[in-house]
């Protein structure tokens, strides 16, 4: 298995990058290939003493820029980094891509280079996010600002079938997130798309609210993409500041202060629970190989946990399943 890596993408890179992927490999026991620069990846590993011996390398002086247009990824900006590594997935010279470059970018390019699963309506992303009981997905969290009730459908087909080969969930329970739990509430898209989603082959809840998702409701969220962005950037930026104003409490005074190396150990297991490189990526689910877009911000434990999954999503056929109950689900449509 051939798992091709941008390793230009992100803020870290290429250093992360490589010493993620040489972790990945040495750990799954994955075949990497490498787009960048040849010889600045080379200076980089050799002065971290990462053994980047057993990987290829396809060689590009150009890098896709977080400022470039994400279709410039189909035109002019297909030789950069990141289009390398889509156009080696899409000439099945990999099985599957992983960047932590430019979120519109890897969704242009995988949906017009790797292009579409057949009868998928739109590609999703699906992030995977920390709750208080359990994780969960919030597809799409921004791939498609503007969605038809019979996409949402389809990513919550495309949401089961990840969590269930990939995050090991034996059942998930999908929501619709909506602004109640009653099937008349929200929108006429919400209202269609819950009729399509209860009568799809997965254990669909009904509507979630948003109060209620941090608890963790169900294993997947659905949304438009607008609403699903929404979201996340509010449960991330909620997260954050209140792990500093949970600092701040126990920097009040000495008493406060000695609490605070009591607890010490507990908050940091909290921390780590949210961390998302321990989960990778986002995948973008509805193309024809498994496309991992990992934080911009990854380091390498998250470039690592990216590969892996890509690496299940190839070993489980994740995108062979998709491609098999979407198939399944027209052929119904078609009868009825």
């Amino acid at each position: 298995m051939k798992i091709a890596v941008d390793a230009f993408g992100g803020d870290n890179a290429p250093l992360e990058v490589i010493k993620g992927a040489a972790q990945a490999q040495k750990e799954y026991g994955v075949d990497i290939v490498l787009t960048g620069n040849e010889d600045t990846i080379k200076k980089v590993a050799a002065e971290n003493s990462i053994d980047i011996s057993s990987m290829e390398i396809v060689h590009t002086d150009e890098i896709f820029d977080m400022h470039d247009q994400p279709t410039d990824i189909v035109r002019s900006k297909k030789n950069t980094s990141l289009g390398l590594a889509l156009q080696l997935v899409a000439e099945d010279k990999a099985d599957a891509f992983v960047s932590a470059g430019s979120t519109g970018a890897v969704v242009a390019g995988a949906t017009f280079i790797i292009k579409r699963i057949k009868g998928v309506k739109r590609p999703a992303l699906g992030t995977v996010l920390p709750s208080r009981t359990r994780k969960f997905m919030l597809m799409d969290c921004g791939a498609n600002a503007e969605c038809r009730p019979e996409m949402l459908q389809q990513f919550g087909v495309m949401s089961s079938i990840y969590l269930k080969n990939v995050e090991g969930v034996e059942n998930p329970e999908i929501g619709l997130l909506n602004i109640g739990v009653e099937d008349t509430k929200g929108t006429p898209l919400q209202i269609e798309a819950y009729k399509l989603l209860k009568e799809s082959p997965i254990n669909f809840i009904g509507n979630v609210e948003s109060r209620d998702v941090p608890a963790g409701v169900c294993d997947a969220v659905i949304a438009d993409g607008y609403s699903g962005n929404i979201a996340l950037k509010l449960y991330e930026g909620v997260a954050m500041n209140l792990m500093k104003m949970v600092k701040g409490v126990f920097l009040t005074n000495f008493k406060t202060k000695m609490a605070y190396l009591l607890a010490k150990k507990p908050l940091m297991g909290l921390k780590k629970f949210a961390d998302y490189g321990d989960i990778g990526g986002a995948p973008l689910l509805g193309v024809k190989k498994p496309v991992i877009k990992a934080h911009g911000g990854s380091d390498a434990k998250a470039i690592k946990n990216a590969i892996r999954q890509a690496r299940l999503c190839v070993e489980n056929d994740v995108i062979g399943k998709i491609s098999a109950d979407l198939a399944k689900s027209a052929e119904n449509d078609t009868e009825n």
